[in-house]
């Protein structure tokens, strides 16, 4: 008996992801495509849907055609966080897409931050929020439309259900995922209450595929089409943390830690929010510094090099803030904060060490910030990006953090996706819990 599969799609800044897992969550098959790059000037950056359309078209194609017409029962959409457009009811562009890193709507925020509370997500040119009121600014005269981010308007043109979004992506818009409702204070910006989105909790059947979403892709009409979620949470996911004190730190461009709780924690001025999954609590912080440091001085082949030279026990000596420029937001909430990158010893690998502490006490110092303000202290560690492959990093971190760490087996946003339709076509209506793939439930 062929088993139906489940299929998650990561839709990022620069392409399109597809990953199918069987019932024990195993990917079973791939795709990826391109997409064009955003457009830019100054600080506003914009894409087309109809771009994001023609690679999630094309992915899934190649991935069906790997399948060999193994039924899918069902899809989820994961997007990148805060990237807005405002369509007609029908799903029909009125304006760009403005992209999760655009933060061309200053005037906008100004009007955010005077009416909404100091730890609200929404503060910030680049916020949802701050998108919405200067796009429906451009569509004086057009009172009938909807917003919605990234996944969710892939997700209407799989179902041909417009305005349905889900609790994650809908924070940064204004969504209060503790009382589960649009709040009150968002009344003081004039906004139409009807032109935001009905929010679902992420990991919801919504509806089927449409007859022509189904035709398109080769799929049948009897796929689920799940409620979605950020790639940032879809990534989390995907590494399979589930307990509270299940954390998850990124070593990428910069350094970003989560860890699960049983309790929101929010902090504006750190840049900490907190996302609701299932019945727990996704808390995190992002420190400027990172890999994008680590590349000002070094490449990744000279770091991997020396690195098989580090002794990991013993400490360098060395006390630097590794920052790439002025300014950090977290553990440290200071603009002015200048890199400490000095003294550099005439030894490279030393050096390098020096580094990699710093990072690691960074990465202390923001758990242990969390923790004071609410959030369990991790028992564990799961790491992704980059960083995650270097030994001699991950061992450093083990003794100044003075917790397990180890990379994830999983990090893709596509597979946690696939994950959380795999769970909401298992357990029904039930909150989503994040789980191993090899849990009993999904077996």
């Amino acid at each position: 008996m062929i088993h139906p599969c489940h299929i998650g799609i990561d839709l990022g800044t620069s392409g399109c992801r597809a990953t199918a897992i069987n019932r024990d969550g195993i990917v079973i098959g791939n795709a990826r495509r391109p997409l064009p790059p955003s457009m830019r000037s100054g600080l506003m950056a914009t894409q087309q849907p109809e771009d994001w359309w023609c690679a999630l078209r094309d992915c899934l194609l190649e991935l069906t055609h790997r399948l060999h017409g193994r039924p899918v029962a069902g899809i989820a959409v994961a997007g990148t966080s805060a990237s807005l457009l405002l369509c007609d009811r029908d799903g029909r562009p009125l304006t760009s897409a403005h992209m999760y890193d655009d933060a061309s709507f200053t005037d906008a925020a100004e009007r955010v931050a005077e009416v909404a509370p100091k730890d609200s997500p929404t503060r910030g040119a680049s916020s949802a929020l701050a998108k919405y009121l200067g796009l429906a600014d451009q569509l004086v005269g057009t009172e009938d439309f909807i917003a919605l981010h990234q996944a969710d308007w892939i997700t209407g043109r799989l179902t041909d259900v417009w305005g349905v979004c889900d609790e994650n992506n809908a924070l940064k818009l204004g969504y209060d995922p503790q009382e589960r409702n649009w709040p009150d204070w968002i009344d003081a910006l004039d906004i139409d209450r009807d032109t935001l989105p009905r929010v679902m909790p992420a990991g919801r059947p919504i509806a089927k595929l449409c007859a022509d979403a189904a035709r398109d892709l080769n799929l049948s009409t009897h796929t689920w089409v799940v409620s979605g979620t950020t790639d940032s949470i879809a990534s989390f996911i995907a590494t399979g943390a589930n307990q509270p004190g299940g954390a998850v730190t990124s070593l990428g461009t910069t350094l970003v830690i989560k860890v699960l709780s049983k309790h929101p924690v929010n902090n504006a001025s750190h840049g900490i929010y907190s996302h609701r999954l299932g019945a727990f609590w996704l808390v995190g912080g992002a420190s400027n510094c990172g890999g994008a440091t680590l590349l000002r001085f070094f490449t990744p082949e000279a770091m991997r090099q020396l690195s098989e030279g580090i002794d990991t026990e013993h400490d360098s000596g060395l006390d630097y803030y590794p920052l790439p420029g002025t300014g950090e937001r977290f553990p440290v909430a200071d603009p002015a904060l200048m890199p400490r990158l000095t003294p550099r010893p005439p030894e490279d690998g030393k050096f390098l060490q020096g580094l990699f502490e710093g990072l690691a006490r960074v990465e202390a110092r923001g758990y242990d910030l969390l923790e004071s303000l609410g959030a369990p202290y991790p028992e564990r560690i799961s790491t992704t990006g980059g960083g995650a492959a270097n030994s001699a990093w991950m061992h450093i971190r083990e003794r100044i953090i003075g917790q397990p760490v180890a990379a994830a087996r999983q990090t893709e946003a596509a597979y946690g996706a696939a994950l959380l339709a795999q769970y909401a076509l298992t357990c029904g209506h039930k909150e989503f819990q994040p789980m191993q793939p090899t849990d009993p439930e999904l077996q």
